[in-house]
């Protein structure tokens, strides 16, 4: 804790946005860090609480308050070591976390939480700036190799933890480039893929093979991955989306949210694509689906040119600010508005797939039940549809069917959080492909964890940080 008094003294301060009419312009990232002063002065804030409930809001257990004691005492170095710590990636969670860490900070009590994910975005984007973030190459190799299938955050945190213990390391990605769902589904605007690139290059630099266009169970075999590898890691992700059965889905404007954006995200990295052009410009848009993807196509929509967006949910309209007493320190159901709907987007909730608006109550059994209300139908205009509505559970056909493995109730790749091995010999899965569709920050989480049981089944013991 640098200064005692910082909380009482110092208000709540959070990075600023390029103004809407000009971010709109372009899809590039609009967020206005804070000076390096004024980050010190945010550090300041984080009080001796006794407790440290952020730790536990944190997926990562990211050490907050001593990063926070070294950027106010000027020592950003030492910082970034803390901060590296527990989190191999700070700059794709500083930008793209929804911070429980802050949802679980003490001074959240009063509504001025420390601005966690600021400062965390500040340390890891200096020491690039710096230049203080360099590969980590092992000294010693363990002579034992391993395949790691999918490149999105949980493979990349697994497969940067297991190189560095030695461990010969190759990443098969489907895609034309590395990063998953980091460059591929979420927009340029969130976090620019050369955020993506930078990291790769220093993975490979550390070791790590990176084999694009590879398809596993496509265009290249399942069998040879289990006699060339001594351990396999699945973070092939939840990408089976969750579809809308009803009358019209067939219809030539309705689409899966991802399809959309993933188009987008090629285009800004001039990467040329299969599938019939799928664009918002001059049309009106409707969204379904509340949830971060669904804000995701708002924001792409309005770049694009939409005449209009409205997002649709199903659950109903959350309350303004939670009750403190009853959630903090979890994760509290409120409304959130992202600076996609500042954009321009009209939202409404309670409203059910079959565009008829709907309430939430309790049946017999005391469980929450949509009920239809009689006479509430209506209809919305639209040229383009966007299924936002989640994903089901990681594809199934292919590479899962062809290893035989066993699935959970969700359909998700059945492995504990214990050691994560699946039901298949040194087969071992983890992020969305093992717990759904999920956080970033949950899935570095997983990767790094899954990466010490991989090392431990490997090598009879490991040191890698849980």
């Amino acid at each position: 804790m640098g200064k005692a008094t910082g909380f009482i003294e110092i208000r709540r301060r959070d990075r600023d946005y390029v103004a809407v009419a000009d971010r709109l312009k372009n899809y590039n990232e609009f967020i206005v860090p804070l000076e390096n002063e004024a980050t010190r002065d945010q550090a300041a804030r984080c009080m001796d609480c006794g407790i440290p409930f952020c730790h536990n809001g944190c997926p990562v257990n990211n050490i907050i308050p001593e990063w926070n004691d070294l950027v106010y005492n000027d020592r950003w170095r030492e910082a970034l070591d803390v901060l590296h710590s527990t989190n191999n990636f700070p700059e794709f969670t500083g930008r793209l976390c929804p911070a429980p860490c802050e949802e679980a900070c003490t001074l959240n009590l009063d509504d001025e939480p420390v601005t966690i994910k600021t400062i965390e975005c500040a340390i890891v984007d200096r020491g690039w700036q710096e230049g203080w973030i360099e590969p980590q190459v092992p000294a010693h190799r363990s002579g034992k190799r391993v395949a790691v299938i999918g490149s999105g955050p949980a493979g990349l945190a697994c497969a940067q933890q297991l190189a560095r213990t030695g461990h010969r390391v190759t990443v098969f990605e489907k895609n034309r480039r590395m990063g998953g769902l980091l460059r591929y589904g979420i927009p340029d605007f969130k976090m620019e893929a050369n955020k993506v690139d930078r990291r790769i290059a220093q993975m490979q630099a550390e070791g790590i093979r990176f084999r694009p266009n590879s398809h596993i169970g496509v265009n290249v075999p399942v069998d040879g991955l289990l006699q060339d590898y001594d351990a396999i890691v699945l973070a092939c992700g939840s990408e089976q989306p969750r579809d809308l059965e009803v009358p019209g889905r067939e219809a030539s404007g309705v689409h899966f949210a991802m399809d959309f954006l993933t188009q987008q995200n090629r285009r800004v990295g001039g990467e040329a694509f299969i599938r019939d052009e799928i664009l918002a410009t001059g049309k009106h848009v409707i969204v379904v689906g509340g949830g971060d993807t669904g804000a995701d196509c708002v924001g792409t929509s309005n770049r694009q040119g939409a005449a209009s967006v409205t997002q649709l949910e199903i659950m109903p309209r959350p309350p303004e600010r939670e009750n403190k007493l009853l959630t903090w320190p979890d994760w509290p159901l409120k409304l959130r508005t992202s600076t996609s709907h500042h954009e321009g987007c009209e939202r409404d909730w309670s409203v059910a797939t079959r565009s008829i608006k709907s309430e939430w109550k309790q049946d017999e059994n005391g469980q929450s039940r949509m009920f239809e209300i009689e006479g509430s139908e209506f209809t919305i205009e639209a040229d383009l549809i966007l299924l936002a509505m989640g994903f089901v559970h990681p594809v199934q056909e292919g590479l899962l069917t062809e290893l035989g493995l066993e699935f959970d109730q969700r359909g998700n790749v059945l492995a504990s959080e214990a050691d994560y091995q699946t039901s298949i010999d040194k087969v071992f899965a983890c992020g969305d492909a093992r717990r759904g569709q999920s956080l970033v920050v949950w899935a570095i989480r997983e990767g790094r964890q899954a990466a010490r049981s991989v090392d431990r089944f490997l090598m009879g013991q490991t040191e890698l940080p849980r």
